[in-house]
């Protein structure tokens, strides 16, 4: 890993959640190097080619639910899950002139971000264009270049593109949240930030992926360990698998680590239930 630069990919431009994710990682430090990429299947990509040592993906949103692009870079990486963050968002409207409110003539932001705000949109802009972009950070530039675009975005975003809040807080769930990954190749990466990286704390959480026969039951007989084993399940999603058409993979997120006595049980088990079995990485959990 010394070969590696201490550099950390996110989802840019800057001023997105994903870069405010990275803050809450690791701090305002001047380290690891912010690397800005254009898209999540980038920041695998350069924490895979030793380009960075962290990479920092949006999971899940309790609004939106899971971040499909993430679930399908999990499929196929190497990479291990090495922490995770819970990030509040807050969505503003904002504006490069907010005296020039009523001739808005599009409204800009993230899919996700779009779908989170869809309520207020829907009352208080039903007649107005709703545009998809790759980030809202590319909103917010959007908007700083023209006065009759209004970009949803974050704070973070509204103070790097100098523009004005004008309507604060308009998603429509106020307890909306983000679950954020922290990638890295291996624990090694953190050795140098975490005296015990990759130990049990008593507080883990562990995530896999587990292949199963397209047959009536395959869900019920990969669940059943978890609950004769007293594991609880924190997540599953059902993502199709891309090497056999109408099978699928389960992605199940589980309180434990995997040197634990109860997990390795549940692996045991699981072992002639399933097709194949991938562990993703045991980390410290967050608190929501």
């Amino acid at each position: 890993m010394s070969d590696t630069p201490e550099r950390v990919a996110f989802l840019g431009p800057p001023g997105t959640f994903s870069h405010a994710a990275v803050d809450l990682f690791f701090g305002s430090a001047d380290t690891p190097e912010r690397l800005s990429v254009a898209n999540i299947d980038d920041v695998f990509l350069e924490v895979e080619a030793a380009t960075a040592r962290f990479g920092v993906v949006p999971v899940e949103n309790s609004t939106e639910g899971a971040v499909n692009s993430t679930q399908d870079c999990l499929i196929d990486t190497s990479l291990t899950i090495v922490g995770e963050i819970y990030l509040p968002i807050e969505h503003n409207l904002l504006l490069k002139d907010p005296g020039r409110l009523s001739d808005i003539r599009r409204i800009v932001s993230h899919k996700q971000t779009l779908g989170q705000c869809r309520i207020w949109l829907r009352t208080q802009y039903p007649d107005i264009e709703l545009h998809e972009v790759s980030s809202n950070a590319e909103a917010a530039r959007l908007a700083a270049e023209d006065p009759t675009t209004a970009a949803i975005a974050g704070e973070v975003a509204a103070a790097y593109f100098d523009l004005q809040i004008v309507f604060a807080r308009i998603q429509d769930r106020k307890n909306n949240t983000t679950r954020f990954l922290l990638l890295a190749r291996d624990h090694a990466a953190l050795a140098d930030r975490f005296e015990h990286a990759g130990m049990a704390t008593g507080h883990d959480k562990t995530s896999i992926l587990v292949y199963t026969e397209n047959k009536p039951g395959a869900l019920f007989r990969v669940l059943e360990p978890f609950d004769a084993c007293q594991v609880s399940l924190t997540r599953i999603e059902t993502r199709p698998a891309r090497d056999d058409m109408w099978s699928y993979v389960f992605f199940i997120d589980f309180e434990g680590h995997i040197e634990d006595d109860a997990v390795k049980r549940v692996f045991r088990q699981l072992a002639g239930r399933a097709v194949k079995i991938k562990n993703l990485g045991s980390y410290p959990r967050a608190r929501a």
